[in-house]
């Protein structure tokens, strides 16, 4: 299975692919649930930076997304070699403060959903680490990727 033939959650994921390595299993022999934390992050990063806002345009600028509440349902556990995509999408934003996201992972052995996630976060000044506005940049990077 292909990644755009996946049972989605929401229409028009941005894809970031993996696939579970030896070292990401644990000693029940199943993926360890802290990867999949990582594999959330990894793909929410890949895709703030591909729609132009990566590192450099943080510090640039001077702020961040930064994650403040996760939520994680583990669905269908996984195993070495599995080929996994992970969907992610933005759901809401208010263009104040907070934005929120979503995640799935689909096995594209099986077409399972094997994990689901809300992330929020909140825009912040990175020199002071407090809650700010966001700049325009981020309105207009973000804006368009909202799901409706």
């Amino acid at each position: 299975m292909e990644a755009a033939d996946a049972q989605w959650d929401y229409h028009n994921p941005f894809v970031w692919m993996t696939r579970v390595a030896p070292s990401d299993i644990d000693e029940l022999s199943h993926t360890r649930n802290t990867v999949y934390v990582n594999w959330c992050m990894e793909a929410a990063w890949a895709h703030t930076t591909a729609l132009g806002l990566g590192a450099l345009e943080y510090q640039h600028l001077d702020r961040a997304m930064a994650l403040i509440r996760a939520e994680y349902d583990y669905l269908v556990a996984t195993y070495r070699g599995d080929k996994l995509a992970v969907g992610t999408w933005i759901t809401a934003w208010d263009k104040r403060l907070t934005m929120e996201r979503r995640i799935q992972i689909i096995n594209l052995v099986s077409g399972d959903s094997v994990l689901r996630a809300r992330l929020e976060f909140v825009c912040i000044e990175i020199s002071s680490g407090r809650p700010k506005r966001p700049p325009k940049a981020f309105i207009e990077c973000y804006e368009p990727a909202i799901i409706k």
